[in-house]
């Protein structure tokens, strides 16, 4: 029966950068991916533009031409395919990982197509999986969403977003410049600091000026199909809505690490790895890309994460000789 060197979970740009690495160590490989290409990308927000330059997140020697100094949703998309493509990673998409049991040189991965064994398993799974929820009772209502693609469906109509960071923002000012009466529910006291820094007086302006309604210090209590309770400082009130953005965040997608037994280490849930070779409890299978920030998110982002992919393949090098 073929045993792979090497399966790669995730064909995200740091799943891509390990499968490169794997390719320059002529190992036998495959990346698994559930979605398309750059999944996470795919489903960001279509006119989303990247905090990072187009150089920064480059890979594999491979230039990254953009437009813009800082580069947008597609062409990030273009520039992995191309990257992909140059380097001829073998990817089976639209196949989801689902347990992987054994040992290091006796991995056995299923998927929901397949069974495939293989010597070392890396596990580039991101965090743009599980949104964080509200839990609040009507969040599973129809008009509520917690991804956001573009403005058109909600001109002319009573949008709330709820939320004050990066895709928060975004999401007001786009729904607010194609005609939506957009109101941000903010459980703060100001916009994140952390906003993209061309963005940030953007929406403080809208705010101050009233284009665009904020309701700082408060939350919401129930969604209801035409209203939201909210609750603040001053009590509940109620206001009329059409849609909800719920723009709080995301993370790991913590019980497909408890499947592949990755142990969990503090209050933030940050997964279990060796900070120098990416190695998790679990000897070799190894964590690389965002997911290793657990609910810090903003600890990695591609560009300081791409470096996982050399130490990692370094690792696996060292050690390949050992499990024939």
């Amino acid at each position: 029966m073929k045993k792979h060197d090497l399966i790669i979970i995730g064909a995200g740009p740091i799943g891509l950068a390990c499968g490169i690495e794997a390719r320059k160590a002529g190992l036998d490989f495959l990346i698994i991916e559930k979605g398309t290409l750059a999944n996470s990308i795919y489903n960001y927000p279509v006119n989303m533009t990247f905090f990072s330059t187009s150089q920064k997140l480059e890979m594999g020697d491979i230039p990254f031409m953009s437009i813009e100094n800082k580069p947008r949703r597609t062409e990030a998309l273009e520039y992995y395919r191309r990257v992909s493509q140059a380097y001829g990673l073998p990817i089976n998409y639209y196949e989801e990982a689902t347990t992987v049991t054994g040992k290091a040189g006796e991995f056995t991965v299923t998927t929901s197509k397949a069974t495939y064994h293989t010597k070392f398993v890396i596990v580039a799974t991101g965090f743009y999986d599980v949104p964080n929820y509200l839990n609040v009772p009507g969040e599973e209502l129809s008009k509520v969403a917690h991804y956001y693609k573009e403005p058109w469906p909600y001109v002319g109509q009573k949008v709330v977003v709820i939320g004050a960071g990066n895709s928060a923002v975004d999401a007001a000012l786009e729904c607010w410049r194609k005609g939506a009466d957009v109101t941000m529910i903010i459980q703060h006291e100001a916009i994140d600091r952390n906003v993209k820094y061309w963005v940030l007086p953007d929406i403080e302006n809208r705010i101050k000026e009233g284009s665009i309604k904020a309701l700082f210090n408060t939350k919401v209590k129930e969604i209801h199909p035409k209203s939201l309770l909210l609750e603040n400082e001053s009590g509940d009130f109620e206001i009329e809505n059409d849609f909800v953005l719920a723009m709080t965040g995301y993370k790991p997608n913590y019980p497909l690490l408890k499947k592949f037994e990755i142990d969990l280490i503090d209050e933030n849930q940050i997964p279990c790895f060796d900070q120098q070779n990416h190695e998790t409890n679990r000897k070799g299978m190894y964590l690389a890309g965002v997911v290793c920030g657990g609910l810090n998110t903003r600890s990695y982002f591609i560009e300081n994460s791409i470096e996982h992919s050399q130490k990692i393949l370094s690792d696996i090098k060292e050690k390949i000789h050992l499990y024939k």
